[in-house]
């Protein structure tokens, strides 16, 4: 099978994924209750709240109500929010970019800091870095994200009470830079809603500094379970390649140690690794929910965790659709990357 047949097979299986999550989440939003009471009022009239639940369908069986969502889904529409009152689409296109954003810069510090401490570890195995490499994992994956970014502030509060520098723990920007740099507060100004690329692509050195500064400890306390993961992952990872023959033929033959790591081990180690690092994605775009809440991050994770907290349901089925295609994209990525790594792979 050709790897453009097999793109195109794994793109047509978001149908099946899609309607599974829909009907999943929406069988689920039903079942804990009434979900027009969101957008009835207490000084409705009787005939305004009838008309309320006509207009969105709460009169209508179950099954009916689905096959509406998707009918309305197909054409783009994910219903209106009952707190903004605003389409679902509009909030989650001036939304999904900041988490979007904090979840590539996470992405890239999990990696970057991942995959190095994993070949040190194998390649040094039973001494002291390989024991605080495993210590480093081990809390990785037992610490709960949201006490972890709750110690970051803790910190930074700590440093900043000391008059040391500090990073600052809470929001996206400095809400004073609004005003003499106003595409951070106007979409419409916005090249890309990637408010660190779009300071690059403008120009503007202050506004990137300050928006660094204000995505290193949400992006820090979001990549720390998925770096330790991705630690430990290519760890094992390094010391199985290790014994194989290619690798014990390459240091026969006297290639230098550093270039049988770089060349050969290293390279066929990332197979698997590559498999965490895609469903890490999706689970830190998931997972985003509680990060963004401890650090005031304006993205899809606090506005549907709000949504969650009072029924809104249209942007909770929002958020389960989106997340859900995003989860299968970055399962696609991560298996064509696979031909990339290894060319004995065959896509079949």
């Amino acid at each position: 099978m050709k790897l453009w047949q097999y793109v195109v097979r794994r793109v047509l299986l978001l149908v099946p994924v899609i309607l599974g999550v829909t009907l999943i989440t929406f069988v689920l939003i039903n079942a804990s209750g009434d979900p027009c009471t969101i957008y009835i009022k207490e000084r409705m009239t009787p005939q305004e709240k009838q008309e309320v639940r006509e207009r969105h369908g709460c009169d209508a069986p179950v099954h009916v109500r689905y096959g509406l969502y998707m009918s309305s889904l197909l054409h783009g529409d994910l219903g209106v929010s009952a707190g903004s009152e605003r389409s679902v689409a509009a909030d989650l296109a001036q939304r999904f970019p900041a988490t979007f954003e904090l979840t590539l810069v996470a992405m890239l510090l999990a990696v970057l800091a991942a995959v190095p401490l994993g070949v040190i570890s194998a390649t040094r195995k039973d001494t002291l870095p390989d024991h605080l490499s495993r210590t480093f994992a081990l809390s990785g994956v037992s610490i709960p994200v949201f006490w972890f970014a709750l110690l970051l502030q803790l910190l930074m509060f700590t440093l900043g009470r000391m008059g040391l520098p500090a990073l600052p723990f809470a929001h996206r920007y400095d809400d004073t830079l609004s005003f003499t740099h106003p595409f951070l507060a106007d979409p419409t100004l916005q090249p890309t809603g990637l408010l660190i690329l779009d300071s690059v692509l403008l120009g503007d050195s202050t506004a990137f500094v300050d928006l660094i500064a204000h995505i290193i400890m949400p992006a820090t306390a979001l990549a720390y379970i998925s770096m330790a993961i991705i630690t430990r992952m290519m760890r094992s990872s390094m010391l199985e390649v290790l014994r194989q023959d290619f690798v014990l033929t390459a240091r026969s033959k006297g290639v230098p140690e550093r270039l049988v790591i770089r060349r050969h081990a290293r390279r066929n180690a990332m197979i698997p690794t590559v498999t965490v690092v895609g469903l890490s994605f999706g689970g830190l775009l998931a997972g985003a929910v509680l990060t963004e809440s401890v650090f005031a991050w304006e993205g899809v994770g606090r506005w549907s965790t709000l949504a969650a907290v009072t029924r809104d349901t249209a942007p909770v089925m929002g958020f389960a659709t989106v997340i859900s295609v995003v989860y299968v994209l970055a399962n696609l990525i991560v298996d064509v990357l696979y031909a990339y790594l290894d060319p004995r792979i065959r896509l079949e």
